[in-house]
């Protein structure tokens, strides 16, 4: 009877042990899960960083007096591009320079030469493409961030996650500038 007992407590602790390894892995999956995901928004941005400099370039031959809209799309850059800002800064400073290059692409549109020019309109395109991608792996990280959050808030995840040294939440990367740039139709 004794040999019975100790062999199922055996199963039972073999069983338990298991159990919070896979739980504990399962954490630490979707947290490198949200760190691949905000490294491939990094990629993104970075490149989305380094067409702004050849669009400025080419609107300011045809648009010499727009002075304060490259001084701006600069400006906002700088910010952006700058280190050490968190998810919810970064997103804030994105948020900014997608607002000044609005400005900037409003100038082709003025100017009929600079909406011509076959640089400005493959940089725009471009730009237009890396805008897309990021909005892609914006996605795709949030989504990766909630799955996280899930399971450090759901049983067993939560357990584990307290024993295993309590794995930090996440912020997601969120535009605002999207829901203020939404057409709104009105009917009279």
């Amino acid at each position: 009877m004794g040999v019975i007992v100790g062999a199922i407590v055996a199963v039972v602790v073999v069983a338990g042990g298991w159990w919070v390894v896979r739980t504990y892995n399962r954490l630490v999956r979707l947290r490198n899960q949200t760190q691949a995901s905000w490294a491939q928004i990094d990629v993104q941005l970075k490149r989305r960083h380094e067409l702004i400099p050849n669009l400025v370039e080419g609107a300011r031959g045809y648009a010499a007096h727009e002075r304060g809209t490259f001084e701006a799309v600069t400006a906002a850059r700088g910010k952006a591009v700058s280190g050490g800002l968190g998810v919810t800064d970064r997103a804030a400073a994105e948020d900014a320079l997608t607002a000044t290059l609005g400005r900037l692409f409003a100038l082709g549109e003025s100017y009929p030469e600079l909406k011509a020019d076959q640089h400005f309109s493959t940089v725009q395109a471009e730009l237009r493409s890396a805008e897309d991608k990021i909005a892609y792996a914006r996605q795709f990280y949030n989504s990766a961030v909630q799955s996280y959050h899930t399971a450090l808030e759901s049983f067993p995840g939560n357990v584990v996650a307290r024993l295993g040294g309590a794995h930090g939440r996440r912020e997601y990367f969120e535009a605002a500038g999207e829901a203020q740039d939404a057409v709104q139709v009105r009917f009279a």
